[in-house]
């Protein structure tokens, strides 16, 4: 019988896919947020707003059209897709670098969950957190912009790639990090700077040569662009070069983040 349980754990941890503690683990990460919507839905809201209001008003009037269309509308894809990357980002390493600090991290190891089981149930979080924030933004932008999405299946497939690839990105920083402050010093030296300098506020055609290579390095620079072209049907580059820069990055930093599960990275004693 001891054998018998045994094999059945293995199985279920090694083996085929643990459908009910993926359900479990995607569940938490989902209520954890919802929880406190206020925090994680309604202040992202509010901050994509002022943005939108503070650059219209600033900058707006006197900046003129921008690759065809207004300044007001070319800049609401970015920062509906910047505030989505964002929360994905916060969703998936606050919830793991939370968990180490506290010392309850062991709670999530010890389950018969795989390290693939565990990328996807944390992604489950982040993906849903950042579908919630687009859905609000982009009710908002066509309440009060007008702005109705020209493809809207491309838009909503670089939302989910990008709340994906910002997920995986939160789960290598929340594993690496293990204190609050080395997970703010991620946050603001380099989350906040690659969403910033990725086209959200100006088209790169306008970026000296040097930046404009650089910012093309940026694979955030595609997941904006290619919400743009889902939003307002322009862009800086070609949708299917996005696309394919954007599934690439995301695969990449998922296996990182499912190598450091697989190994117990800075994550067992």
């Amino acid at each position: 019988m001891q054998h018998s349980e045994a094999s059945i754990t293995h199985e279920r941890r090694f083996g085929r896919m643990n459908w009910l503690g993926l359900y479990t683990l995607g569940q938490r990460e989902i209520l954890r947020f919802l929880n406190v919507w206020t925090q994680t839905l309604l202040a992202p809201l509010v901050t994509a707003g002022l943005f939108m209001l503070i650059f219209t008003i600033a900058i707006g009037p006197r900046r003129g059209d921008v690759m065809g269309v207004d300044f007001t509308t070319f800049i609401a894809p970015g920062i509906l897709m910047m505030t989505v990357i964002q929360n994905a980002f916060a969703n998936t390493s606050s919830s793991i670098v939370v968990s180490k600090v506290q010392g309850n991290i062991v709670d999530t190891l010890m389950p018969p969950l795989s390290a693939s089981e565990l990328v996807m149930g944390y992604l489950a979080g982040g993906i849903a957190r950042g579908l919630m924030v687009a859905v609000a933004i982009a009710i908002a932008l066509w309440v009060f912009l007008g702005i109705v999405p020209q493809h809207p299946l491309t838009a909503l497939f670089f939302v989910i790639v990008g709340a994906a690839l910002l997920s995986g990105i939160g789960m290598v920083a929340g594993i690496y990090a293990e204190k609050f402050d080395q997970m703010a010093a991620i946050t603001n030296f380099v989350v906040t700077p690659l969403a910033f300098l990725s086209g959200t506020f100006y088209s790169v055609e306008a970026l000296p040569s040097v930046m404009y290579n650089i910012t093309h390095a940026n694979p955030i620079f595609y997941l904006i662009d290619g919400v743009r072209w889902g939003m307002i049907g322009v862009s800086d580059s070609s949708p299917a070069l996005g696309a394919v820069v954007a599934v690439a990055s995301t695969v990449a930093i998922n296996f990182v983040a499912w190598q450091f599960f697989r190994r117990g990275y800075r994550l067992k004693a």
